[in-house]
């Protein structure tokens, strides 16, 4: 089974818990699916499972239920994003938002049930090892909530004055940590050495986002652009122009594959970093036209 295919598999099988069986509210069931699926990228379960699989991946269940877990909370967040007391955004990922297609009630429950699930998928597997459940439990909550997880990041955008390095770290780098980390622990590794590869990705991420707010339109992205700078929040692009962002973000991941912790995949894993960073990086023709209007 690919590695894609390993992912939606268990992304599928945990949706389909969180559905259950029998007398359920059938649309709050349908929004569960319709904010999990078709995914994006998934670039958060494919570094987990790409740092499982260095480290040995020795328990293959655990990773299946890490990787499903971490998207779970992925999606719950985009959700609640694109609300109207965020980002009140009309499309995410080429179709309507959830509170577009299902009501703005219901959006705020499909988030809040995507977060509950992904707890629950995590201690179903409690089982097979228990430490490691637990910890990957730990890690996920601290990614999650506050003081440095997603909400915390959120939580910046309504401060007079923003901790930069701080939002960025919260806002986006805590689910790659999150993903570094819990990959590790869920083959069995101590999490903490595996901090670095995760907040580097996920700063690198950021100042990519970043780019692509600013360079691209909405068709090519699949989500309104110019958020940023219609929220008034700080962006690489607006602090170190269109160039210096593209070099800022490839110094990052320059870095990242450097702080690549000793494990049997080493090499396989810096490879994963470099594919990563190819497709991150802002290239031609795609970005040319849009870079002289900016």
């Amino acid at each position: 089974m690919g590695l894609n295919t390993r992912i939606e598999t268990a992304i599928s099988s945990a949706v389909a818990v969180g559905q259950g069986r029998g007398a359920v509210p059938p649309r709050l069931a349908s929004a569960l699916e319709y904010a999990t699926a078709p995914g994006g990228a998934r670039i958060r379960p494919t570094i987990l499972m790409s740092v499982a699989l260095a480290c040995g991946d020795d328990q293959p269940r655990l990773s299946d239920a890490a990787a499903s877990a971490l998207e779970l909370i992925h999606c719950a967040s985009l959700v609640h994003d694109d609300l109207p007391c965020f980002d009140d955004a009309e499309i995410r990922r080429g179709k309507p938002t959830v509170h577009r297609a299902y009501s703005e009630p219901l959006a705020v429950l499909t988030g809040d049930s995507l977060i509950v699930l992904a707890f629950e998928i995590l201690a179903r597997q409690s089982g097979l090892a228990p430490e490691r459940v637990a910890q990957m439990i730990v890690t996920l909550a601290q990614r999650t909530g506050m003081p440095g997880g997603i909400c915390a990041g959120q939580g910046w955008e309504s401060e007079a004055e923003i901790d930069l390095s701080a939002y960025h770290q919260a806002k986006t780098g805590a689910l790659f940590i999150a993903a570094t980390q819990m990959g590790a622990v869920a083959a069995g590794q101590e999490a903490e050495p595996w901090f670095e590869l995760g907040a580097r990705i996920g700063e690198a991420f950021q100042v990519a986002d970043d780019l692509r707010d600013a360079l691209y339109d909405a068709e090519t992205l699949g989500k309104p652009v110019g958020q940023d700078d219609l929220h008034g929040r700080p962006n690489a692009v607006s602090l170190l122009g269109v160039q210096g962002a593209i070099s800022r973000l490839k110094d990052i991941l320059g870095g990242a594959i450097a702080s690549i912790p000793s494990c049997p995949g080493e090499a396989q894993l810096a490879e994963m970093v470099r594919a990563y960073a190819e497709r991150l990086t802002p290239v031609a023709p795609n970005v040319t036209a849009a870079r002289s209007n900016v």
